[in-house]
């Protein structure tokens, strides 16, 4: 197993504060909360704590992901934050460069999925067992040189590795996925997906709420 390096801390990269709520962009290769086991505490809902001490997270994403993650500040925030989650009330896109040339320039990937207990963290489509898994998604731009694709994904259900199975399964890994992306691991240093917008009332005020944090590749 290769050990957790996370990223040199080198401040908070805030999107949105308020009394309510917090928006950071998280680096990849940072964890979203604790790991298990020892060397495994430095994570994003830590370095937030640090500075904001009522800071509660809502969400997560893989530590390979990096981009906007939604802290709650207070334990009321917190469950209508949550709330808001549960009840698919956030819309949320992502911004990734896969392997291959898509064929289509939009759809939807509507594939079960469920953890692959012996290999855990991975997950793998499951059409007997799984969870209902939705992803839709739309190409920015094709680079037949390269032979990727740049596209925008928005996961209507909120699986685990769900946007990175789901790709994968369509035959167009992410670029630096270590976990499913085969060849296309070794095609970039990170993994290449972020997470870009995120649509939301505001769980104190309901008024609409739009965040973007600009992709770094």
């Amino acid at each position: 197993m290769v050990a957790y390096c996370p990223p040199p801390h080198s401040g908070l990269d805030l999107v949105y504060q308020d009394d309510y709520l917090l928006a950071v962009n998280k680096p990849a290769g940072l964890l979203s909360v604790p790991g298990r086991g020892a060397g495994m505490d430095d994570c994003l809902v830590a370095r937030v704590q640090a500075e904001f001490p009522d800071a509660l997270i809502a969400h997560r994403l893989d530590m390979s992901t990096s981009g906007l993650l939604l802290l709650a500040r207070g334990a009321e925030m917190h469950r209508r934050l949550s709330k808001l989650f549960e009840t698919r009330q956030v819309e949320k896109r992502y911004l990734a460069v896969v392997a291959g040339c898509l064929a289509n320039d939009a759809g939807e990937i509507d594939l079960p999925l469920i953890c692959d207990w012996p290999n855990r963290p991975r997950q793998m489509v499951d059409f007997a067992i799984g969870k209902p898994s939705l992803t839709q998604y739309r190409v920015l731009e094709r680079n037949p040189a390269q032979d990727t694709t740049r596209v925008e994904l928005a996961p209507v259900t909120g699986r685990s590795h769900q946007l990175r199975v789901h790709m994968a399964s369509l035959g167009h890994p992410i670029l630096g996925d270590d976990l499913y992306g085969g060849a296309a691991t070794e095609r970039a240093e990170r993994l290449l997906l972020h997470a870009m917008d995120l649509c939301l009332p505001h769980p104190s005020t309901a008024a609409l709420l739009s965040l973007h944090c600009p992709p770094p590749f």
